[in-house]
């Protein structure tokens, strides 16, 4: 088998899923450098099983996970386990997936490409069909909390090229949407393609 890493493209406002088995590693590239990557993973056995962000916090007793950190599912067993790290490691777990009614809100007009249309679209590619829109994984996404305990919506930290690598703790099934938002800096305002590569 050849060392090279295999990159498969995110599109830009798209999304993209693949099954990993138990012990794999998945290598998460912000490509361009300011993108957001809404992540989710699923029970490959049993999909209404899934990451959780209020179990997680719960597990991990604080909002941004680090290197060692193992996310929960709504069983409360692992699922993923973050094991790399080339970021600042700014990422959120508190905001949810964007959806057409978030984009309404922000006075959009007509369609709008979503994170929670992406998760759907990219699992139905695998041929499977979501159960419903988890909380993501907010990897590279920058949602300070101040002292007041109030949030802001702040562009990424990270820079092009700088990674987030996960292990799955069992056989699953992982999605990523690039971020379409762009009404709002999560994405420096500029939604751009990102990689992942199955190690």
């Amino acid at each position: 088998m050849a060392n090279k890493e295999e990159l498969v493209t995110i599109p830009a406002r798209k999304g993209k899923a693949a099954r990993v088995a138990k012990g794999g590693r998945v290598k998460v590239i912000n490509t361009h450098g300011k993108q957001v990557i809404d992540t989710w993973a699923f029970n490959a056995a049993d999909v209404r099983e899934f990451m959780s962000m209020e179990h997680s916090r719960a597990h991990l007793l604080k909002v941004i996970p680090a290197v060692g950190d193992a996310m929960l599912t709504n069983h409360r067993r692992p699922i993923l386990t973050i094991v790399e790290d080339t970021t600042p490691g700014i990422h959120d777990t508190l905001i949810a997936a964007c959806d057409s009614h978030r984009y309404k809100m922000l006075g959009v007009h007509g369609y709008h490409e979503s994170c929670t249309e992406n998760l759907a679209l990219a699992m139905r590619e695998i041929g499977v069909e979501a159960p419903e829109t988890p909380s993501p994984l907010n990897l590279f996404m920058n949602i300070p909390v101040a002292a007041d305990g109030s949030l802001s919506f702040q562009a990424p930290v990270s820079s092009a090229g700088q990674y987030v690598t996960l292990r799955a703790e069992m056989d699953l099934i992982i999605v990523f949407s690039a971020c379409p938002q762009d009404i709002i800096p999560v994405n420096d305002m500029m939604p751009t393609e990102a990689h992942f590569a199955i190690l």
